[in-house]
């Protein structure tokens, strides 16, 4: 029998575009949402389920993004054939979403039990909730909002894409804030933080959905709450992706970081209470 039903699927695609790039933590959202439908959060199937439908909200990115995504992926071949060629930045902006996601991967393959065993754990989820959201309140503070997305070099595209490791973790982090507050302590203003911030999840979550996806089939996941799930976060997130470009390019992210404060205190009350098993 499948640990996810269709009906649960439905519930925590929502959740997935809606928190994917929001910079809330979509693994401490989807990690809460499954305690609630009392979904066992560590369970194997389920941990290779929350990583397929992520598929659903980069597949979002693809679309939302093709025209960048086109010119830039032509530029690096035109690189790979005519040296010429190898001044664009956009050839050597390829080159750097490749070498800033081989961290996270070789940290994902080595730590890979801790994250599906005690650093699943919903406690987890609430202290990285409010530790993450310190880390965005002094970055939205401090950093100077100065430089441009054409600005960004190879040790932004490095730091912003090693900064996923944290979230890869600590759920409840963020990967979404933790790559944004990292590319605000670089000075980058919010609207270049937050679109590299989307080119640096496209590889490592893709990957991440791609990889898991024969746990997932092979542990209890069936392949119509899979499809269902992935197809609900992929229309949300595509939403959300919109409304995100357009709100920081206007607004701090104080009303971020009060949100993820108030959901880390009220997961650690809803814990001590034992209303929710960690």
């Amino acid at each position: 029998m499948s640990v996810i039903n269709v009906g649960q699927s439905i519930v925590l695609g929502i959740v997935e575009g809606l928190t994917e790039f929001l910079p809330v933590s979509s693994t401490g959202h989807l990690k809460i949402a499954e305690g609630l439908m009392d979904v066992p959060v560590d369970d194997k199937g389920v941990v290779g389920f929350t990583a397929v439908i992520q598929v659903g909200a980069i597949a979002a990115v693809l679309v939302y993004f093709f025209s960048d995504i086109v010119r830039i992926v032509g530029a690096w071949f035109k690189g790979l054939a005519n040296k010429e060629e190898r001044y664009h930045h956009d050839y050597n902006f390829a080159w750097w979403v490749i070498f800033a996601t081989i961290p996270v991967v070789v940290v994902g393959v080595a730590a890979k039990p801790l994250i599906e065993g005690p650093l699943a754990s919903l406690w987890v989820v609430a202290g990285s909730l409010i530790v993450g959201s310190v880390v965005m309140w002094l970055a939205d503070r401090f950093g100077r909002n100065k430089r441009g997305e054409d600005d960004t070099g190879f040790w932004d595209a490095m730091l912003v894409g090693s900064s996923q490791i944290l979230a890869l973790l600590f759920p409840g982090f963020s990967r979404s804030g933790a790559t944004i507050s990292t590319g605000l302590l670089l000075n980058l203003d919010r609207l270049a933080a937050t679109r590299l911030s989307f080119f640096m999840g496209i590889p490592a979550l893709t990957g991440a959905g791609l990889y898991e996806l024969p746990g997932a089939l092979g542990s209890g996941a069936d392949v119509l709450p899979l499809a269902v799930g992935t197809a609900v976060s992929f229309v949300v997130a595509y939403a959300s992706i919109a409304w995100l470009l357009r709100y920081v390019a206007r607004h701090t992210f104080t009303a971020f970081v009060v949100y993820r404060v108030a959901v880390g205190l009220l997961l650690f009350g809803l814990l001590g209470a034992g209303t929710l098993n960690g």
